[in-house]
């Protein structure tokens, strides 16, 4: 009696899930306004950018508009971070797509305050030094900031698959994304420097989110790949 010839074994590479294609985010800080260095603006409407802002909004869409396809730009709704879009919105010849997920820390009673007074208060050193364990009074906590972020991150990313996008955010909110996705703790998330109108690069894979740069304000983005 002759035995039945087994079915053919699938290849390990067939029985496996595809891998989600890799996604490209491009984090920019808005540009300087008339206040930065010395007000703690918040969510407080009305600031817009600096003619040096402009400036420094212009020479991030050029080097963004480098890198040929890019999928969508979105933006906080403040409108110092509207104004640092549009330029790069106009040279990939998108629509600017505002999301509440990219919106500036809420500092709470802290608005508008001056950095000078902030300094001289004792919560100032739990805030440079432990930030995990401070709420602003009446605003946001630390945490609550960086998982509202890293959430947006996540919900856009999965939206454009293989894809780059922009997304133009805040000082504080893009150090915690990039805090995150180095998997360092946000007690010392302070240590990074997110410059006005720098460009701050993620990839997320299947193994998980690539730095591929943090604060670059020069170099050509063409060069951002990882290693």
């Amino acid at each position: 009696m002759t035995k039945p010839t087994p079915a053919p074994k699938k290849s390990a590479a067939r029985s496996k899930a595809a891998a989600p294609a890799a996604t490209t985010i491009l984090l920019v800080r808005h540009g300087q306004t008339p206040t930065t260095g010395k007000v703690l603006p918040g969510r407080a409407k009305g600031l817009h950018l600096a003619d040096e802002g402009h400036r420094q909004a212009q020479i991030a869409a050029d080097r963004i508009a480098e890198l040929g396809r890019v999928d969508a730009v979105y933006s906080s709704p403040l409108e110092r971070a509207k104004e640092t879009a549009a330029p790069i919105s106009k040279a990939l010849g998108l629509r600017t797509k505002v999301d509440r997920g990219l919106f500036e820390c809420d500092f709470g009673d802290w608005t508008g305050k001056e950095l000078k007074a902030l300094n001289k208060l004792p919560e100032w050193q739990t805030v440079q030094r432990a930030p995990s364990t401070f709420r602003f009074p009446n605003g946001e906590s630390f945490t609550e900031m960086q998982t509202r972020m890293v959430s947006t991150l996540d919900r856009l990313r999965l939206e454009h698959p293989g894809g780059t996008i922009v997304c133009v955010s805040h000082a504080d909110t893009i150090k915690a994304a990039v805090a995150h996705a180095l998997g360092t703790h946000i007690d010392l998330f302070q240590r990074i420097v997110i410059s006005p109108a720098s460009v701050s690069a993620l990839t997320w894979h299947a193994g998980g989110p690539i730095v591929l740069a943090v604060n670059s304000t020069g170099r050509p983005l063409t060069e951002l790949k990882p290693a």
